[in-house]
């Protein structure tokens, strides 16, 4: 596993690691033949742009304030089999496969909280696993809303 040895490393991994996010969903909008996936997709993309561009202020300005939180898990993501991204995903795979994604980004960030050095990187890395863990709860919600209860 990756070594940091300071702040700017976590944040330069962290930015790196919301550009793949954007550059995936953007290739899955674009190969997507579903105009409702498609739509989905870009939105993901947009809102890993925004996350990307806050970690760049925060590197840029120094500041990092935001202290971790709890966030609700209900767990659906854990509960359904991983979905292959293919141009013809329906909604409710496209919203699988996200929460599998943001699931997987959660773990990252909570592993690397675990083997960091001091305590002002383990909360850098728990604050990101929270924001990860929130991306996952509004795909799950979703999900919810829009594919159990139509069922």
């Amino acid at each position: 596993m990756k070594e940091f040895e300071n702040i700017n490393d976590i944040l330069d991994f962290a930015i790196n690691e919301e550009q793949i996010a954007v550059d995936l969903y953007t290739i899955l909008a674009n190969n997507s033949s579903s105009a409702e996936v498609k739509e989905i997709f870009l939105d993901f993309a947009k809102e890993e742009i925004n996350h990307k561009a806050r970690l760049i202020v925060i590197k840029e300005n120094g500041l990092f304030d935001m202290k971790p939180e709890t966030v609700t898990d209900l767990k659906i993501g854990d509960y359904i089999v991983n979905v292959v991204p293919s141009p013809t995903m329906t909604y409710a795979e496209a919203l699988v496969f996200a929460m599998k994604k943001e699931k997987a980004a959660f773990k990252l960030y909570t592993k690397l909280a675990d083997r960091a050095p001091n305590a002002d990187l383990k909360n850098i890395f728990l604050t990101l696993a929270i924001e990860e863990s929130k991306h996952k709860l509004r795909f799950e919600i979703e999900y919810d809303e829009f594919v159990l209860r139509e069922n």
